[in-house]
């Protein structure tokens, strides 16, 4: 091999390196910028978007009890007479259903931001006054005649023992830390982190 032919291979070989390293430089320059752009692009979005079909899903509960007290009454009403004195004893047994209706809730009642979650429910209420089982009622105790007026005046007044006796404001306050636990529990289970809960006062 002369001079001449070993000039030129070397001038190869040295073209081959810079053009090589060029690449390199460029590759290099390349993935910096775009695993840069690459970064902002996937950047994690910590809300979570609450959908109408979700929301009306829990109002669609209705009602929703969160607490049921069972009752016994003995009830009894006394006439008296001239020459004899009547009286009407029964037992009456109820069971009143404490809870919310999701019904009704007001506008904006569920607000979500990020991670965090508000709701704002209903006060837990009374779900139904028709809460005396009276296929259950017995006639403890009776004499003299009564009319059906007596017995509806008798079942009314075990109404109002019943209600008396069962919703309380310690048992409003259980219904409502059961409430409040298990709308927590289904808000942290659609993914919210932090959950805040509001019940309207009590009327």
């Amino acid at each position: 091999m002369n001079r001449e032919t070993t000039s030129i291979t070397s001038t190869l070989r040295w073209a081959s390196r810079a053009l090589l390293l060029l690449v390199i430089v460029l590759v290099a320059w390349w993935l910096l910028f775009s695993e840069k752009d690459n970064h902002v692009g996937l950047q994690v979005d910590d809300g979570i978007n609450l959908t109408p079909e979700q929301i009306q899903s829990v109002k669609d509960i209705g009602e929703w009890e969160f607490l049921s007290v069972r009752d016994e009454e003995l009830v009894d009403t006394v006439r008296k007479g001239f020459l004899s004195t009547d009286q009407l004893v029964r037992i009456y047994y109820g069971t009143l259903r404490l809870g919310i209706n999701m019904h009704d809730v007001e506008p904006g009642w569920i607000e979500a931001s990020g991670d965090t979650v508000t709701l704002t429910l209903p006060a837990v209420r009374l779900l139904d006054r028709d809460f005396i089982d009276e296929a259950r009622t017995k006639a403890f105790y009776e004499s003299g005649k009564w009319t059906g007026h007596d017995r509806e005046a008798l079942y009314r007044k075990a109404h109002r023992m019943m209600l008396a006796h069962c919703l309380t404001p310690a048992n409003l306050r259980t219904a409502e830390s059961n409430a409040d636990a298990q709308f927590r529990r289904m808000m942290k289970g659609m993914g919210f982190n932090h959950v805040n809960i509001r019940f309207k006062p009590q009327k």
